[in-house]
């Protein structure tokens, strides 16, 4: 056996070692919670349609998206000038502006101790999952400024905008029969809903499911344009080589 045969296989072996390893923990991040599986599609019209309003009613008034532009989502999400400017363009005059938020830095630091960071691309930074078990594990805590704390995001400074539709959760202790907490839990062993809001849960969670789905989208607007062009590139490669491979026979058939 050569000496490149044992160091490829070297190779695979540890590559295989190293997701097998990695495999318990995926889908967990190091608070031990089991993120949620936020199951975006970003070919669903209608639910980005429903994400950018809910973006602009919560979010827009801390966080901007100063990467994207007003006529630029309405483009995208199907939506008519007048629709854009009557549902979305609550902080801005013109389609062309960007998605700014309403509140100043200076505000937002002097407000929560630190300016809220910009949208546009956090869904690429933290993923859907996590954003979406963001939005879904507020829970009541009295020892916090804002009166309430994160599973997924210990201590954080910004209130649950979302309270209102969502209702209070309050932490609950589910520990194994010898006493232990288990290692990595779910969502439902750990908050209990106590107050309901204006949503009934399935309603919330289709609205954090539609929240999370347009904050993917703010983070690669062009990607269904990428899968779309990715798709006629493949199908036109896949013809060419048919046609290169006739002609390479039909060259090659009379030489010896």
């Amino acid at each position: 056996m050569s000496l490149d045969t044992v160091v490829r296989r070297g190779i695979a072996v540890l590559a295989f070692l190293g997701i097998a390893a990695a495999g318990p923990a995926m889908g967990a991040g190091s608070s031990g919670i089991r993120y949620l599986d936020a199951r975006v599609n970003l070919e669903d019209q209608t639910s980005l349609q429903r994400g950018a309003k809910l973006f602009v009613n919560y979010c827009l008034s801390c966080h901007g998206a100063e990467y994207m532009r007003y006529n630029r989502v309405g483009e995208d999400l199907g939506l008519t000038e007048q629709q854009v400017a009557e549902n979305l363009m609550f902080a801005a005059d013109k389609a062309g502006a960007p998605m700014t938020a309403a509140m100043t830095a200076q505000d937002g630091e002097a407000w929560f101790g630190k300016a809220p960071p910009d949208l546009s691309v956090i869904a690429r930074a933290r993923g859907p999952d996590w954003l979406y078990t963001y939005l879904m594990t507020f829970y009541k805590d009295d020892s916090r400024p804002t009166g309430v704390n994160n599973l997924v995001f210990k201590d954080v400074g910004m209130p649950h905008v979302l309270g209102n539709l969502q209702g209070v959760q309050v932490l609950r202790e589910q520990s194994k029969g010898d006493g232990t907490l288990p290692g990595v839990r779910s969502v439902n062993e750990m908050l209990e809903l106590t107050s309901a809001g204006t949503m009934n849960a399935a309603e919330y969670r289709t609205a954090a499911r539609d929240l999370t789905n347009f904050l993917v989208y703010l983070g690669e607007p062009a990607k269904l344009v990428r899968y779309k062009v990715g798709f006629w590139v493949l199908l036109f490669l896949a013809v060419f080589y048919v046609l290169v491979r006739a002609l390479y026979k039909e060259y090659w058939r009379d030489v010896h």
